[in-house]
């Protein structure tokens, strides 16, 4: 079936062309007519022609401007101009806007057959081309996740550059920087942390075209399988780094993308995200997103938006060490001497005999954690710094002995590092209402503070609220408040005057959320304590 749109304002020849081609071509094609510009504009917004026959000359919008109008929504949609003048500029402008053929009335039965027929053919052509790349498009779609995965194998679990070329290669992507995200999921999610049950990975495992089709429409990103209780995605960037403002819009799409697969799947998420590094050292990335996931509680975090800290990179034995470093990167210096008693037991099961290996392995995790520490700033590096560590250890004479020194360098370092995270914290706190403290009289929101101190809007506002024990409006409209209430008592200024000076341009606003903050009006407040002679 080939769908004909007729545009002219001449009913007789409407009829006439309607004729010829229901005589010539029966069922094989749909005829709709329209008298006018405009009406051949809403006949194709319903009717979806693949072929339209436009006079020139109509009341109203001419041909052209109904042509360019019907193209911006039917771009393949075959046009034909019929007109009774033979104008240089009609059939220029035609010829611009991929008019098939310029024709003049009146028209011969013979060559409306002809040009319908042609017609036709073009359609059956477009029509074969669209199918090819509908299934071009289809076969992609299924080797596509195929590919990715092995680039993400390759950029995480390798370092062969040239697999890593040819798959850059087959995804198109020229660009030489990329950040990771690192998406968790769960069943349950308490104090921040998820955990996943036996049901949680299959049902993973099952929404996972699901879950990767959210991301594609989220983001311009290539997407791992599931591995264990993650998704690992890689998204290629043109520069270095992430400007401030793109980080935010990062962050802002990943939390929009989580609500939609939580909606989908029912399974819960969290996502960490890294810094940009060249595409090859992705693998740093992912590491420093899922450092960001383990080191806060937010549901999105960027690892900038967290004190730097150390990468782990041992893997034996995994299971204790990471919750080792785990207590000592949170700065709790308790847990740090838990798990590392734990861990420090377990290497006595190995051989409670060889103390040169239990000698080894506690300085290689002191010097690992002091090199976190040294990370942070707590700790200051000089050539000879710790030239008695050897000669300290090596005196320790049984397991005893080592374990005790052990589990005290591991739980000071862990106190230097919570020291430091307060400290930091708390300047970056300071800093923010520093600022609200000079600017409160100006437009003032969460974002423009955040943005000065260079922490995401949603980590600043838990910081803020955890440090100061109230929100950042709450703090901005006490701020605002007491500096009225001084305004109020100088009689120079109006009570409009005292309220912009205030940060409250509006002053109705500014009379309620005064109100509503001491109980009375602004000029209730001045004639209290100016007397009640006082005006403005």
């Amino acid at each position: 079936m080939y769908r004909i749109l007729l545009a002219d304002d001449e009913g007789i020849m409407l009829e006439a062309l309607s004729e010829i081609i229901r005589r010539e071509f029966g069922e094989k094609v749909e005829v709709a007519t329209a008298r006018s510009g405009r009406g051949a504009i809403e006949q194709a917004e319903s009717f979806h022609p693949d072929i339209v026959f436009m006079d020139i000359q109509m009341p109203g919008l001419n041909g052209i401007e109904a042509i360019r109008e019907i193209r911006t929504t039917h771009a393949s949609c075959l046009f034909y101009v019929i007109s009774a003048y033979d104008k240089f500029d009609y059939a220029k402008e035609a010829i611009a806007l991929g008019v098939e053929k310029y024709l003049m009335k009146p028209i011969p039965r013979a060559v409306v057959r002809d040009t319908i027929g042609e017609a036709c053919r073009k359609v059956d052509e477009i029509r074969a081309r669209r199918s090819d790349q509908l299934k071009i498009r289809e076969k992609l779609e299924t080797v596509l996740p195929v590919v990715e995965n092995g680039l993400i194998s390759t950029l995480l679990l390798s370092s062969n550059l040239q697999d890593e070329a040819y798959y850059r290669q087959l995804l198109d992507i020229p660009q030489e920087y990329a950040c990771a995200c690192v998406i968790c999921f769960g069943t349950e999610l308490h104090n921040g942390k998820l955990t996943c049950s036996v049901d949680g990975h299959v049902r993973a495992q099952e929404a996972y075209p699901l879950l990767r089709s959210i991301i594609k429409s989220s983001l311009q990103a290539v997407a791992g399988p599931v591995m264990s209780d993650r998704i690992v995605l890689v998204l290629p960037h043109e520069e270095e780094e992430l400007r401030y403002e793109e980080r935010i819009e990062l962050i802002d799409r990943v939390r929009e993308m989580l609500t939609r697969m939580e909606e989908k799947s029912g399974l819960k998420f969290r996502a960490g995200i890294g810094r940009c590094h060249l595409l090859h050292d992705a693998r740093i990335s992912s590491q420093e997103a899922a450092q960001a996931l383990e080191g806060s509680i937010s549901r999105v975090v960027h690892t900038d938006d967290l004190t730097k800290q150390g990468v782990y990179e041992h893997d034996y034995p995994a299971d204790q060490e990471r919750a080792v470093f785990d207590r000592l990167d949170r700065g709790d210096a308790e847990g740090t001497r838990r798990e590392a008693d734990a861990f420090f037991s377990w290497m006595e099961r190995q051989d409670p005999e060889d103390m040169d290996s239990m000698r080894l392995k506690v300085l290689e995790l002191v010097l690992r954690a002091e090199s976190d520490a040294f990370r942070l700033g707590s700790v200051n590096y000089a050539y000879d710094y710790r030239k008695g560590y050897l000669t300290t250890v090596n005196a320790l004479r049984d397991a005893g002995e080592i374990r005790n020194w052990f589990l005290d360098r591991m739980s000071a370092i862990a106190g230097v590092i919570r020291d430091v995270r307060e400290s930091e914290s708390e300047s970056a706190v300071e800093r923010a209402k520093k600022y609200m403290q000079q600017h409160y009289s100006q437009e003032l929101s969460l974002d423009d503070v955040s943005k000065e101190v260079n922490i995401s809007p949603y980590y600043f506002s838990k910081l803020f609220k955890e440090e100061v024990g109230e929100n950042f409006i709450e703090y901005l409209t006490r701020l605002r408040i007491a500096h009225a209430r001084e305004a109020l008592r100088d009689p120079a200024l109006t009570v409009r005057e005292a309220g912009a000076s205030s940060g409250y341009a509006d002053p109705n606003y500014f009379s309620r959320i005064f109100k509503k903050q001491t109980g009375m009006t602004p000029r209730e407040y001045r004639e209290r304590e100016l007397g009640s002679g006082a005006q403005g």
